[in-house]
């Protein structure tokens, strides 16, 4: 078996996020991208005697539990949604199996610890509340769309105008957006080449309060009047309320929007949201959890987990009573401080440590917003930062980035031996290797609870109890 070669199998048990094997020639093949029981054709990537891993070309058969029909039109064709094929609940079933799967090896106490069924999301079609969309053409030297990147394409794009990720009102704008550039000739950005105007498309749309924020985002080598086009899209019937449009320039080299200077054309620069009662300000570029509902299942389970450590209903009774209210709370890689102002009633003090300034200004203004005076947002490394802060914490809340915890920073973390902790990853396999470090320290898992943020793709969060042996 050699490079390029062809070859067909079906496809055993898989692993996060959706790699599985099939066996052709009597050697174990290795593809990303496939589901239990599908029939694929593969073609091989690298090989030794022993494996080879292989990239998928097609699915000649469907799994078993591909029984539900896509409800968009761009289903296998767009790199999203790859899930589209599974009832929700099967969706779910697939995620817990590889979430135990991905970590039991991990966990010492694998046996004891408590295994919590996986927390689905409230919707799981029209459930992100933000969009970056992208100019370019179906294919080479083909026509203008505005959309996602073809499956396993880094330049070809399929329309965004039937997303079913996003409701009526994102798409409404997507097809406006299209008709108004096409109408004026307005050239899109060539990466390779580096010229060209349009680049990305912003919409965030609060799926709680239905405030609309949209963001064109161009580069600076011509000059347009964006007013008319703003006009349109303020006049558009939405069943939300569009509180503003802007018009962003970004000349960077990267694939991704970097705001180089934004102008507002309408209304205002930003959004409210509402989880769990709180209120939160959003920008354009702010980071925020993009399925509203889902976070708000995500942060009912964290909160859920700090007050069974630390004296549960109960004391949250007597707290609303008017007893001392428990101690300091660190929320580390703290965001704009969703998590750890949802904590700020059951705590003493919050202490929140994030490296993006933006979201720590943001942070700061939504415990303004909401009245919380027990709230400190400090910006900055995690890793500089704990060698300044006086406060000693009495429980931490991790929620640290895709790659997970920088080990020197986690060293720091362990040191304070709080007897308890809370490990939110959006990324398992990086929670898996930082478990290592974290149990060598002395803590045990107490429970694992995954939590699907993102129905229709393999992608899920997971909330882990943590206490330390003998707590």
């Amino acid at each position: 078996m050699k490079r390029g070669d062809i070859v067909t199998g079906v496809v055993g048990d898989t692993t996060f996020p959706n790699h599985g094997h099939i066996v052709a020639d009597g050697t174990k093949i290795r593809v990303k991208g496939v589901l239990p029981g599908q029939e694929v054709e593969v073609s091989i990537k690298r090989s030794s005697k022993e494996k080879a891993e292989g990239i998928l070309r097609s699915v000649i058969t469907p799994s078993p539990l591909e029984t539900a029909e896509p409800r968009c039109p761009q289903f296998g064709i767009c790199g999203s949604c790859t899930l589209q094929r599974m009832p929700y609940d099967e969706q779910l079933k697939l995620k817990e199996s590889h979430i135990r799967k991905l970590l039991s090896p991990v966990i010492r106490n694998a046996a004891e610890c408590r295994w919590l069924p996986i927390a689905g999301s409230p919707s799981f079609y029209e459930y992100r509340n933000k969009m970056e969309f992208t100019f370019g053409d179906e294919y080479r030297d083909g026509p203008l769309t505005l959309g996602q990147h073809k499956k396993g394409s880094m330049y070809d794009l399929v329309s965004a105008e039937n997303c079913c990720l996003v409701d009526e009102d994102v798409r409404s704008i997507v097809t406006e957006t299209l008709r108004y550039v096409t109408e004026n000739g307005l050239p899109f950005y060539h990466k390779m080449r580096r010229e060209g105007y349009l680049r990305h498309l912003l919409v965030r749309r609060a799926k709680i309060t239905g405030e609309i924020l949209v963001d064109i985002v161009t580069t600076t080598q011509r000059e347009h009047d964006w007013s008319d086009w703003a006009a349109r899209i303020a006049a558009l019937p939405f069943d939300g309320k569009l509180k503003g449009v802007l018009h962003t320039v970004n000349d960077a080299v990267a694939d991704t929007i970097v705001n180089e200077g934004t102008t507002v054309l309408y209304g205002q620069d930003c959004i409210t949201e509402k989880l769990l009662g709180l209120s939160f300000t959003i920008s354009a570029f702010s980071f925020f959890q993009t399925n509203s509902e889902g976070a708000e299942v995500l942060y009912s389970t964290v909160r859920d987990r700090v007050l069974e450590v630390t004296g549960g209903k109960d004391a949250e009774a007597n707290e609303v009573a008017g007893t001392t209210p428990r101690g300091v709370i660190f929320d580390l890689y703290s965001g704009t401080g969703t998590i750890g102002q949802l904590l700020a009633p059951v705590a003493r003090k919050v202490v929140g440590i994030e490296i993006v300034e933006e979201a720590v200004v943001a942070a700061r203004a939504n415990a303004e917003l909401n009245g919380l005076t027990n709230c400190e947002f400090i910006a900055g490394d995690v890793l500089k930062k704990l060698d300044e802060i006086t406060d000693k914490p009495d429980f931490i809340v991790l929620d640290p980035p895709r790659e997970g915890v920088n080990p020197k920073a986690l060293a720091k973390i362990l040191a304070y031996g709080v007897d308890h902790m809370v490990y939110i990853s959006c990324k398992p396999t990086s929670l898996a290797n930082d478990l290592a470090a974290i149990q060598d320290a002395g803590y045990r898992v107490v429970s694992v609870q995954p939590v699907d943020m993102f129905p229709q793709t393999p992608h899920v969060e997971t909330v882990v109890l943590l206490s330390r042996a003998g707590e």
